[in-house]
């Protein structure tokens, strides 16, 4: 309810609105059901080894794990997807003066929401706007060009742009297309956070009589473009929803909280490693044990004294 109360675009509301129908709450259910018919088996084989049974072959838990495995995935990449609805992707503008950041802002805002002039060093500090593609909330923040200068204002102003890089979750490093990447360029990019995903952007492709194209190059994407006319934007939208993983497929997305996601990542992690266990089945079931223990996380605790009635409820085994 918090999260439907809470939902800042249609698609973020929408998923709230599956999710307090039960939708989430099934699937994993139905995975924490799946896992237990699992370990019953695996356990069943390793606590009675003398009956005459093979249900691990017969029943080809190998490919049932498998499918396990696959399901938990995908339900982990929802999950993300929907977790990004909700809080959004930080996209930091960076670059030296007068390179278009400002300008680009106002395009992807859609209005004047940065002063734009020749004079480098106009943006003193960052400018914030949050816009919305394809129902993704990004949080765009226009930062003061990256030079070295005695300007004690301007100063404060790059010490504050350093610190929104540091936060970002994604860096668009502005160029002017008509330079290409100039040393100075090259110094702001060896300073970017390595974990931190770097989008060259070379602007004013219009002024370059360049037109705009998407190539990759020392293994960063770089995205000919121009702010001022908006030639090349479709590809900066599409580039931007690469980076936040989304499919294009807001139906299918769930509004899960940081805690689901960690504990369904726990799961396919386990899940993963009990397939490659298969033929120790001592580990294997260690694996499915802590697979299932971090779903329960979200669902509710499942005892060993619960898998020992499901044994025994669905076996005939001898005293």
């Amino acid at each position: 309810m918090a999260d439907l109360i809470e939902a800042g675009t249609a698609a973020a509301a929408r998923s709230a609105l599956r999710s307090l129908s039960g939708e989430f709450s099934r699937e994993v259910t139905g995975l924490v059901g799946r896992l237990t018919d699992l370990r019953m088996l695996v356990e069943a084989t390793l606590d009675f080894p003398d009956e005459e049974i093979d249900v691990l072959r017969d029943t080809d838990a190998a490919q049932r794990l498998a499918g396990i495995c696959a399901d938990l995935s995908l339900l982990l990449a929802r999950a993300r997807a929907g977790s990004l609805l909700r809080s959004g992707l930080h996209v930091v503008l960076a670059g030296l003066p007068n390179v278009g950041k400002s300008s680009l802002l106002n395009r992807l805002a859609g209005e004047e929401r940065a002063i734009v002039t020749e004079v480098a060093g106009t943006t003193r500090d960052a400018v914030r706007e949050t816009i919305q593609v394809e129902g993704i909330p990004l949080h765009i923040i226009d930062t003061a060009g990256l030079r070295e200068t005695d300007d004690v204002v301007e100063k404060i102003g790059i010490e504050r742009a350093w610190q929104e890089i540091g936060r970002a979750d994604v860096v668009l490093q502005l160029l002017d297309a008509r330079c290409g990447e100039t040393p100075a360029d090259h110094a702001i990019a060896v300073r970017l956070p390595s974990r931190v995903e770097r989008i060259v952007v070379e602007n004013k492709c219009d002024l370059a009589g360049a037109a705009a194209l998407r190539f990759t190059q020392g293994g960063h994407v770089h995205l000919r473009l121009s702010a001022k006319s908006g030639e090349g934007m479709f590809l900066l939208h599409d580039e931007l929803l690469r980076v936040a993983g989304w499919s294009g497929h807001g139906e299918d997305v769930v509004l899960a909280r940081e805690r689901h996601i960690e504990a369904l990542g726990i799961a396919a992690e386990k899940s993963a490693l009990a397939a490659r266990r298969l033929d120790r089945l001592e580990l294997c079931a260690e694996e499915l044990r802590l697979a299932q223990e971090a779903l329960s996380r979200i669902t509710g605790e499942f005892t060993a004294d619960d898998l020992l009635g499901e044994i025994f409820s669905r076996f005939c085994i001898g005293k």
